[in-house]
């Protein structure tokens, strides 16, 4: 493969594993990306589900400390702001012990959710009291009457990523679409494992680069480095 080509971010591989944007890229291009995009989700979901528990605990606990510390540092513990986290699914970082910390110290924390195919994420306010429903692929989500919220910092789970801040996710492109629509758009760090770097994820026009990508290693993105 040769050119510039990427990754369309989100939940969602079940609803378009060839998603992308035909403007202004090859659509034999495209296509192209969309496999070695799928083969590349495929390999890393099997090498992280092959964690074992321990691990996974462990990379969650270090990334937990990793995030505290930025937000800490560079947003004064977000107090005052909406954090958005994500609920963990198929061996992502758990770190909902880290969002019910950053409730108690008065942090408003929301969660990211489908109501609309093809359409942004909707944010809806959460507290570890929240009484959760099934949503789309059975992801626990907060209800319909919880408030609608616009967050200041955002996570974006990962399932691949490269030094340039982009993000391999499960192929649905909510995350894009949900960052092209945010005004203003919030902070958003990818989070996952160091062990998922990839070259690159060959971008593509509709693909945004997030602002930051975090492992259990600390912050990974080379031009965060360079600043």
């Amino acid at each position: 493969m040769t050119g510039r080509l990427s990754s369309p971010p989100c939940y969602a591989e079940e609803i378009a594993p060839d998603y992308f944007d035909p403007l202004g890229v090859d659509p034999e291009q495209a296509r192209d990306v969309a496999r070695w995009r799928k083969a590349e989700r495929t390999r890393l979901r099997a090498e992280r589900s092959a964690l074992s528990v321990a691990e996974r605990e462990a990379v969650g606990t270090a990334l937990a400390a990793h995030l505290r510390g930025l937000l800490q540092d560079r947003f004064d513990g977000a107090r005052g702001k909406v954090f958005s986290g994500f609920w963990p699914i198929k061996g992502e970082p758990d770190l909902r012990p880290l969002m019910a910390e950053l409730h108690q110290a008065g942090v408003t924390i929301a969660l990211p959710l489908v109501e609309q195919k093809a359409a942004p994420l909707v944010f809806r306010h959460w507290t570890p009291e929240t009484r959760m429903v099934r949503g789309d692929w059975n992801i626990p989500v907060p209800p319909p009457d919880a408030p609608v919220l616009l967050p200041d910092i955002a996570l974006a789970p990962l399932v691949g990523w490269t030094a340039e801040g982009y993000r391999l996710g499960y192929g649905g492109g909510y995350f894009d679409r949900t960052l092209a629509a945010l005004k203003p758009r919030p902070f958003v760090i990818g989070v996952g494992f160091n062990a998922a770097r990839l070259p690159t994820i060959y971008p593509q026009p509709h693909d945004i680069r997030l602002d930051m990508i975090l492992t259990e290693g600390g912050d990974r993105t080379a031009a965060a480095r360079e600043t």
